[in-house]
C-alpha cells in the first residue's frame, strides 16, 4: 500500500467512524512542520545578518519557539489517536483496518521524535500484530526485531514499553506455537506490567490472559482456570468500583445543572474493545463447563453486565443480565445470588427509562 493510498484509506476509516473532524489536524500538523523547517531557515537567516538587532532576533525566536509547540502538540495527539484506533481494531480483529492507522502513528513518531527514538516501538509493535493477525508472521517478526533492536540500544526505556514488546514476542511464538519460549515472554510481560501499574491492574491482566490460553490449549485446565479468574477478578474489582459510584449516586437521578449522571468505564476505546474481547472469550470457555462450576459462568456474565452498563449500551447489559439470572434459576444458586443480578437489571432498566 503506497503513502497516498494508506492516507486516503484511513481517512476513510474515520470518516466511517464519525471522525474526520480530527482529520484536519493532520493536514495541520504536516503543514505547520513544513512551516516550522522555514522557519527555523529564516530564523537563522536574520540571526546572521541582524546581528546588531536582539530585539527582531528575539520575535523570531518566539515566533520559531511557537510553531515548534504547536507542531509538536498536534503530533502528540495525533500519535495518540492513531494508536488508538489501531488497539482497536486490532482488539475487534479487524487486523487489515489496523494498518493505516498504525503506520501514521509510526510516521507521525518518526517526525515528532527522529529514526531511533524508543516512541517508535508502540508503533511497530502495533504492526507486527496486525501482520501477525494477518499470518504474516515473516513481516511481524520483522517489525518485533526493529522494536527489540531499538529498545536494546536504548537506555530510558520504560517498563510499559518492555511489557508490550515481551506480550508480542509471546504472541509471536504462540502463533509459531513455540509455547516455551512464549511462556518466557509472557512471564517477563507479567513483570514489567507489574513493575509499571502493578500486579492487580487491567494492564498486567493481558498477559495472564494470554498465559491462560497457553495453558487451556496445552490442557493443563487447573493452570488456566487460575488465572482465567484471577483477569475475570481483575476487571470486577476495576470494572465494580465505577459501577457502585454510579449506583450510589442513582437516586440523584440529576445533578446540580439538571442533568442525567454520564455513565463511564474511564477506558479509552481500545480498553473497552480489549475488556469485550478478554471477558467474552472468558465467557466462551465457562459456558462450555457450567454446569460444573455455574458460579464461574455468573461472575462473568455480571461483569459484561457492568461494562456494557458503563458503556451506555443497555440492550447487550440486559441480555447479559437475564442470562445471568436464568442460570442462576436453572442451577438454583442462592437467593442473595439471584437477588444481587436482579438489582443490577433493575437499575439497567431505571436507566433506560430515564434517557428514552
Amino acid at each position: 500500500m503506497s503513502a497516498l493510498d494508506s492516507t486516503a484509506h484511513f481517512y476513510a476509516l474515520l470518516q466511517f467512524r464519525g471522525r474526520t473532524a480530527a482529520w484536519p489536524a493532520a493536514a495541520a500538523a504536516a503543514a505547520a512542520l513544513e512551516a516550522g523547517k522555514s522557519k527555523i531557515k529564516g530564523s537563522a537567516g536574520l540571526v546572521s545578518s541582524e546581528a546588531s538587532l536582539p530585539g527582531l532576533q528575539m520575535a523570531a525566536f518566539l515566533r520559531y519557539l511557537h510553531v515548534v509547540l504547536c507542531v509538536q502538540a498536534s503530533l502528540k495527539y495525533l500519535i495518540e489517536f492513531c494508536y488508538t484506533v489501531a488497539q482497536k481494531y486490532l482488539f475487534e480483529g479487524k487486523h487489515e483496518d489496523a494498518v493505516p492507522a498504525a503506520l501514521h502513528s509510526l510516521r507521525f513518531r518518526v517526525n515528532l521524535y527522529g529514526l531511533s527514538s524508543v516512541e517508535l516501538v508502540p508503533a511497530y509493535l502495533l504492526l507486527a500484530e496486525a501482520s501477525l493477525g494477518l499470518g504474516r508472521i515473516v513481516q511481524a517478526e520483522e517489525y518485533l526485531f526493529q522494536a527489540q533492536w531499538t529498545v536494546l540500544k536504548s537506555t530510558d526505556c520504560s517498563n510499559a514499553t518492555h511489557s508490550l514488546l515481551h506480550r508480542n514476542l509471546g504472541l509471536l511464538y504462540i502463533a509459531k506455537k513455540n509455547y516455551e519460549e512464549a511462556r518466557y515472554h509472557l512471564a517477563n510481560d507479567i513483570y514489567f506490567a507489574s513493575c509499571a501499574f502493578g500486579t492487580e491492574d487491567i494492564r498486567t491482566s493481558g498477559g495472564y490472559f494470554h498465559l491462560a490460553n497457553i495453558f487451556y490449549d496445552l490442557k493443563k485446565l487447573d493452570l488456566a482456570d487460575t488465572l482465567y479468574t484471577k483477569v475475570s477478578e481483575i476487571w470486577h474489582a476495576y470494572l465494580n468500583n465505577h459501577y457502585q459510584v454510579l449506583s450510589q449516586a442513582h437516586t440523584q437521578q440529576v445533578d446540580l445543572l439538571g442533568k442525567l449522571f454520564e455513565n463511564d468505564t474511564g477506558l479509552d476505546e481500545a480498553q473497552e474493545a480489549e475488556a469485550i474481547r478478554i471477558l467474552t472469550s472468558i465467557l466462551n470457555i465457562r459456558e462450555s463447563t457450567s454446569d460444573k462450576a455455574p458460579q464461574k459462568t455468573i461472575f462473568v456474565l455480571k461483569i459484561l453486565v457492568m461494562l456494557y452498563y458503563l458503556m451506555m449500551n443497555s440492550s447487550k447489559a440486559q441480555e447479559y443480565g437475564m442470562r445471568a439470572l436464568s442460570l442462576a434459576k436453572e442451577q438454583q444458586l442462592d437467593v442473595h445470588e439471584q437477588s444481587a443480578i436482579q438489582e443490577l437489571l433493575s437499575l439497567i432498566s431505571t436507566e433506560d427509562r430515564h434517557i428514552t
